[in-house]
């Protein structure tokens, strides 16, 4: 299949009855829930870092692995799951990630030292690329590119109440029952994930692919997809965004509650609080798609998304303690992570109807690998100092923005892609 025969939407087969008889409101609470299975993942414990660390005698290098980890398994379980969805549809694999990811909750909270929580939080990464990948492929299952933009914004307002109450839910389960408190919470989210899914969600795929697992076909689809600069502008936009965002959950306990003297419940109000933020930037994100499009509207997202990266680090360079400012530096990265997510997602997957599933893979991969390297980056570098801090959100932000308003701009719309 050549690219421009993967780009042809008019070829596709109408939407199934059963998805398309699906309320719009129902599509966006699915999308939601399932897109908001990564905050969960990723946000829940971060208050309860502190305690691993304790609790099991592990390096701070081994409790950054935690996320590390779990972020490399996110990206290769993608490969997977983006083409098994194209293959037998989006609700078998669905089931099956979720069920895992399950599995992956109740092993970690388990755990008898670092070693085993290593591994089932690489098990809960395979299970969450099952959730996103084909969460992200519904949307183009269901919407042309500026429909799903709008549709991708309005989950994501609402994975922004899910990030919103997962670190202070986390905050008040590891206070209540230790780490292995919020570990458990992760076990229970995707079970009843499971449950939604075989109660709600019928199959969205427009057709499947009895191809798509064909190693020839499908190496030659993935370097198809990476060779389309509208892709990659969007892939990177995404992983730049994501890759400061990732600094900011992981890196910021051993700041706020270390150096700026917060509590352990403090800091998980603190760290939601951004999603207050973030809500605010898919909202604002929402009204300025009709008018400026998907490219232009990223662009105006990248004026905040360096202001906050800028003044992290301004305030880390003069050892400014002062936390509302550094709240504030918090906030503005937020609200311009709501205008590249939605944008991104939706950007990165709407040249490929025909392999949606496969180009959502893709670029979350790529995301997971940039996130994986930061990990990594975090474990040496990170020292609990806010300067730091600052440098790790400082230069995801001027990257994104140099993304945004070069490859985005030339590259990022849909039509012209």
């Amino acid at each position: 299949m050549s690219v421009s025969e993967a780009t042809t939407a008019d070829a596709l087969p109408p939407v199934n009855p059963a998805a398309r008889a699906l309320s719009p409101a129902v599509v966006v609470v699915a999308l939601a829930l399932l897109l908001g299975l990564q905050p969960i993942t990723t946000d829940l414990y971060l208050p309860a870092l502190p305690l691993i660390r304790s609790a099991l005698g592990a390096a701070m290098t081994q409790v950054q692995m935690t996320m590390a980890l779990l972020l490399l398994a996110f990206g290769a379980g993608q490969l997977l799951m983006g083409p098994l969805s194209d293959r037998f549809g989006r609700r078998p694999v669905l089931l099956g990630g979720l069920a895992l990811h399950a599995l992956g909750g109740a092993t970690a909270a388990l755990a008898p030292d670092i070693q085993a929580l290593l591994l089932a939080r690489a098990v809960q990464g395979v299970g969450m690329a099952a959730s996103v990948v084909c969460a992200r492929a519904m949307v183009r299952d269901l919407y042309e590119p500026h429909q799903g933009a709008q549709a991708m914004s309005r989950a994501l307002s609402g994975l922004g109440v899910i990030a919103f109450a997962s670190p202070t839910v986390g905050g008040l389960l590891a206070a209540w029952g230790g780490w292995r408190a919020p570990m458990a919470g992760m076990a229970v989210c995707s079970g009843l994930l499971v449950a939604f899914v075989a109660w709600r969600l019928p199959e969205t795929a427009r057709r499947l692919d009895p191809q798509a697992l064909r190693p020839g076909l499908l190496w030659q689809r993935l370097v198809q997809i990476l060779s389309h600069p509208g892709f990659r502008a969007w892939a990177l936009l995404v992983a730049g965004t994501y890759g400061g965002l990732v600094v900011l959950l992981a890196g910021t306990s051993f700041v706020y509650i270390g150096s700026l003297g917060m509590s352990t419940a403090q800091y998980g109000l603190a760290l939601a609080s951004s999603s207050l933020a973030y809500i605010g930037g898919t909202v604002h994100c929402r009204r300025l798609l009709p008018r400026h499009g998907l490219a232009g509207t990223a662009g105006r997202g990248a004026l905040f998304t360096l202001a906050g990266g800028l003044s992290m680090l301004t305030l880390g360079l003069s050892d400014s303690h002062w936390i509302p400012a550094v709240l504030l530096a918090q906030w503005l990265y937020s609200w311009g992570h709501g205008f590249h997510q939605p944008c991104g997602q939706v950007g990165a997957v709407a040249p490929f109807p025909r392999a949606a599933g496969t180009a959502s893979a893709l670029a979350g991969f790529i995301l997971a690998l940039v996130a994986f390297g930061i990990g990594l980056w975090m474990g040496r570098a990170l020292d609990g100092s806010l300067r730091m801090l600052g440098w790790g959100m400082a230069i995801p932000a001027m990257t994104t923005a140099a993304i945004a308003w070069t490859l985005v701009r030339r590259h990022g719309d849909p039509a012209h892609a």
